[in-house]
C-alpha cells in the first residue's frame, strides 16, 4: 500500500521533511528527503535555477553527499547564486506539544561561482560579500520547528481560523519574526514548501516548575522583528515606517494540569530618530535626529502596538539626566502628543541605585492597574477560553537589554503569582517569592537570565549586565567582575567589529541588494576596505612604550629629561589624534546608511 508524505497529507498539520541528504554534483546540487527520496529539488551550478525531481535520479556519480536538517534560503551576489543550509542543529524542548530545534551551525553553498566576467573592483566586492556570509553563519539564537509556527504567540494562534495549520508552515509565520523571510522568495517561488523553515532570532528557554506536588511546565519565548535587525551602535531608535531597533516579544508560557496562560511583554529601541555613533568614546554621545516626520514616526509605532496589543502603557527606564536626559525628555514630549497610550517615566538607575531593586515596586505601583486590566490569557483543560489578554507593556532602556530584562523579569513573576493562583497551583497569600530556597523559584530567575543574556548576544555581542540581579535578586561581586568583563568587550566589538556585522545583516536582510549593474558601494561610500584601527593602535602602543622608557631614564641626565617630555607630547598627540578622528577609525558599516 501507497503511503502518502506526511507534510501534503493536510489533515491535522503541515510538516517539513526533518532530514535532508544533499548530493553534490559537478553541474548541480540535488536536495531530496531521507524518508521519501522522491521529494526534492535540484539547482543548477550553471544559472542557479530550481527544478523538482521528476522520476529516478542518478545519484551514484555525487562527488559529496552531506546530511542537512533544512534549508534556509538562496541569496544571489555578484558572481552567483549560494544556497544556506542547517548542518547541525539541537532538540530543546517543546512549544505546546511541537518539538523545537535550535540551529547549532550553517553553511553556504556556491553555486555557481563564476568570476570570469567580473571586474577587478567586482572581484573585490564579492570576496567581502563572502567573508559577510560566514559571518552570518555564525548567527546566534536561531529556532524553528518541523511541524508548527512558532513565531505566532498563543493567544493569537487561538484566533486563526480552522485549518491553519494545514498551510505551509511559511505561510502560517508572522513575516515580522521570520528572520530569513528575505531569502526565502525563490524557494517560495519555485513552490518548495516542504522544504522552507521558517527561522526565529531570539531566544526558547524551558523549565519545570514542581508546586503542590504538581508538575507545569513554563516556556520562554522571545521573538526578535526583523524589520530593523541590526548592532547595538549601528541601529539605534526607529525607521521612518515605525519599525524599532531590538523590538522583541516576549512570551512566558506556563502549562499546567491542562491549562495553558499565556502573558506577554514586548521591548524596543525609543522610537524616535536617534543615532549613538561610536568615536573610541566609552559612552558616545546621544545625538537626537531632527525631522519633520518624527511625530509621524512615533504615532507609527503606537499605532501598530495598539492595533496588535491592545491597551499600551510605555515604561521608559532611561535617567532623566545627564546624556540621556536629553532623550528621555524628547521621547516624554513626543508621548504627550498621543493620548490613547499611557507614558511612565521610571529613572531605574535613580530609583534603583545601590542595589536597591525592591525599588521596582514603586514602577509597579504606579502601573497596577492598567497591568491587572490587561491582564493575560488563560484557557482550560477542554480550550475553552477564560481570560484574555488585553494590553500590553511596552519597555524600554537605552540598548533594552539590561535594566529592560530586570524589569520584565519583576512584571513577569507578578503575573505568573496571578495565574497560579487562578489555576489554584497556589493559595492567594502565596507566591512563587515563597519558594524563594525552593528550587522552582531558581527555575524561573534562570530562565529570564539565560534569555536576557541570549538577546543580549544577538544585539550587542556580549551577555546582558546585571544578570545577577534576575537570578539572586542582589548584585554580586562575581556579577559586578562580570559585568565589566562583558562592557568591556562591548567596548571593543561596537567599535572595531560591529560595522563588518552590520553589514552581513544588511545583507542578509535585504536591506542591501547585490547588483552587477549597480557602482561598487565601497567607491561610493568612499571608504576603505580596512580599518585604520590597526595602525592607528601600532602608533599609540608604541608611542606608550617609548615614552614608558623613557620616562624610566629622566632622572638620570637633562637630554633624558628631555626626551621624556618630547615622548610624552608626542604620545599625547596621537591619543588627541586618535580620539579626534575616532569616527574614522573605528570599524562603520558600508552598506547601508543608519536610517
Amino acid at each position: 500500500m501507497e503511503i502518502d508524505p506526511p507534510s501534503s497529507t493536510g489533515k491535522d498539520h503541515f510538516k517539513l521533511w526533518n532530514q535532508l541528504e544533499l548530493h553534490e554534483f559537478q553541474h548541480k546540487f540535488v536536495i531530496r528527503s531521507l524518508e521519501f527520496p522522491d521529494q526534492g529539488f535540484s539547482i543548477a551550478r550553471s544559472d542557479g535555477s530550481f527544478h523538482k525531481l521528476d522520476g529516478d535520479v542518478n545519484l551514484e556519480t555525487a562527488s559529496r553527499v552531506y546530511t542537512v536538517f533544512g534549508v534556509a534560503g538562496t541569496i544571489r551576489l555578484l558572481s552567483g547564486t549560494y544556497i544556506l543550509v542547517i548542518t547541525s542543529h539541537k532538540d530543546v524542548g517543546t512549544y505546546l506539544g511541537f518539538p523545537i530545534f535550535r540551529v547549532m551551525s550553517m553553511k553556504f553553498l556556491s553555486c555557481n561561482r563564476d568570476l570570469r566576467n567580473l571586474t577587478n573592483q567586482q572581484k573585490k566586492d564579492e570576496a567581502y560579500f563572502q567573508t559577510l556570509l560566514k559571518i552570518v553563519e555564525e548567527t546566534p539564537g536561531l529556532y524553528y520547528s518541523y511541524e508548527t509556527d512558532i513565531t505566532l504567540n498563543l493567544q493569537r494562534r487561538c484566533k486563526m481560523a480552522d485549518g491553519w495549520m494545514s498551510k505551509p508552515i511559511w505561510k502560517q509565520a508572522d513575516p515580522r519574526f521570520v528572520w530569513n523571510r528575505n531569502i526565502l522568495e525563490e524557494l517560495i517561488e519555485n513552490k518548495l514548501d516542504e522544504f522552507i523553515v521558517p527561522l526565529l532570532q531570539g531566544s526558547f528557554q524551558m523549565g519545570r516548575l514542581k508546586l503542590n506536588n504538581l508538575t507545569s511546565t513554563i516556556t520562554l519565548i522571545s521573538r526578535r522583528c526583523a524589520r530593523r535587525l541590526g548592532t547595538r551602535m549601528w541601529r539605534r531608535g526607529a525607521n521612518l515606517e515605525g519599525d524599532t531597533a531590538n523590538f522583541i516579544e516576549t512570551e512566558q508560557l506556563l502549562e499546567y494540569e491542562g491549562f495553558r496562560s499565556s502573558f506577554l511583554q514586548v521591548r524596543g529601541s525609543i522610537p524616535l530618530l536617534w543615532e549613538q555613533i561610536v568615536d573610541l568614546s566609552y559612552k558616545p554621545r546621544l545625538a537626537v535626529i531632527e525631522h519633520e516626520d518624527t511625530s509621524m514616526v512615533v504615532k507609527r509605532h503606537f499605532h501598530d502596538l495598539l492595533q496588535r496589543y491592545g491597551d499600551t502603557i510605555a515604561v521608559d527606564l532611561t535617567d532623566k539626566h545627564g546624556n540621556e536626559g536629553h532623550l528621555n525628555l524628547a521621547f516624554a514630549t513626543e508621548m504627550e502628543k498621543l493620548p490613547d497610550v499611557r507614558y511612565v517615566s521610571f529613572d531605574f538607575h535613580q530609583r534603583c541605585g545601590n542595589a536597591n531593586f525592591d525599588s521596582l515596586k514603586l514602577l509597579y505601583d504606579e502601573i497596577a492597574e492598567d497591568f491587572e486590566k490587561q491582564g493575560y490569557f488563560l484557557q482550560n483543560t477542554e480550550g475553552e477560553l477564560l481570560a484574555e489578554q488585553k494590553g500590553i507593556i511596552r519597555s524600554n532602556c537605552i540598548d533594552c537589554l539590561d535594566r529592560t530584562n530586570v524589569t520584565q523579569s519583576y512584571l513577569a513573576r507578578i503575573s505568573l503569582n496571578q495565574q497560579l493562583q487562578r489555576m489554584c497551583a497556589l493559595a492567594p497569600s502565596e507566591s512563587i517569592t515563597t519558594f524563594t530556597d525552593h528550587e522552582d523559584f531558581e527555575i524561573f530567575r534562570n530562565l529570564w537570565v539565560d534569555q536576557g543574556d541570549e538577546i543580549s548576544l544577538e544585539y550587542s555581542g556580549t551577555n546582558a549586565l546585571k544578570g545577577d540581579i534576575v537570578r539572586y535578586g542582589k548584585q554580586t561581586v562575581s556579577g559586578l567582575i562580570k559585568d565589566g568583563i562583558s562592557a568591556l568587550s562591548r567596548y571593543y566589538l561596537n567599535n572595531f567589529q560591529d560595522g563588518v556585522r552590520q553589514d552581513a545583516i544588511d545583507l542578509i536582510s535585504g536591506n542591501y541588494t547585490v547588483s552587477g549593474n549597480s557602482p561598487s558601494p565601497f567607491q561610493l561610500n568612499k571608504f576603505e576596505s580596512r580599518t585604520l584601527f590597526p595602525v592607528a593602535s601600532a602608533i599609540l602602543i608604541g608611542g606608550l612604550t617609548v615614552t614608558s622608557i623613557t620616562l624610566n631614564r629622566a632622572g638620570q641626565n637633562a637630554q633624558s629629561v628631555i626626551s621624556s617630555i618630547v615622548c610624552v607630547g608626542a604620545t599625547a598627540g596621537m591619543m588627541a589624534l586618535m580620539k579626534a578622528n575616532g569616527r574614522q577609525i573605528c570599524s562603520r558599516p558600508r552598506l547601508c546608511g543608519l536610517l
